[in-house]
């Protein structure tokens, strides 16, 4: 009697186990920055900002040097002159805050076309974990108001060891 009751008990238990759901969380900016391929783009970015802040100092350059002149000949120019001389400066100004625009943009861009790879990786690495783990879902750390750190289990670990990380 006692060998049916402990067989019962030892049967609800693993039923219970085998049906319990596993939560998991992860910080994904830790793993992100353990990555190597993080500080590449950041050194590319870097390296993208520069350009564009000597291509901007230089323009700046020349429209002071034009406009200095300008101000310098102002007063023995013809009327004409001085008008088209004015438009110019105007012109280049405008041509600079487009660039600026516009160098905003490319570098938006890039940041966004190196990101998406490194992202897809740290995400293939939690699905991966997630399904090896038999977790129902893993959650970002920091976009939870509460995780519960008897309920749901820490995985960045186990997803940098997916990536070969430390």
């Amino acid at each position: 009697m006692k060998k049916i009751i402990l067989c019962a008990i030892c049967a609800i238990c693993g039923f219970t186990t085998a049906n319990a759901q596993k939560f998991g969380h992860v910080n994904a900016q830790e793993i992100m920055q353990a990555l190597p391929e993080i500080s590449k783009m950041q050194s590319e970015m870097k390296s993208l900002q520069e350009m564009y802040k000597t291509d901007a100092e230089s323009s700046e350059a020349e429209i002071k040097k034009k406009a200095e002149a300008l101000e310098k000949e102002q007063a023995t120019l013809p009327d004409n002159v001085k008008q088209r001389r004015q438009q110019e400066v105007q012109d280049m100004i405008q041509r600079y805050q487009q660039s600026l625009q516009d160098n905003e943009q490319a570098l938006q861009k890039k940041y966004n076309e190196l990101m998406e790879p490194i992202q897809k990786k740290v995400l293939d690495a939690i699905n991966a974990v997630g399904q090896a783990g038999g977790y129902v879902y893993i959650m970002q750390t920091g976009s939870a108001l509460y995780i519960s750190s008897t309920l749901s289990e820490d995985v960045t670990a186990k997803v940098k060891a997916k990536l070969g990380l430390k």
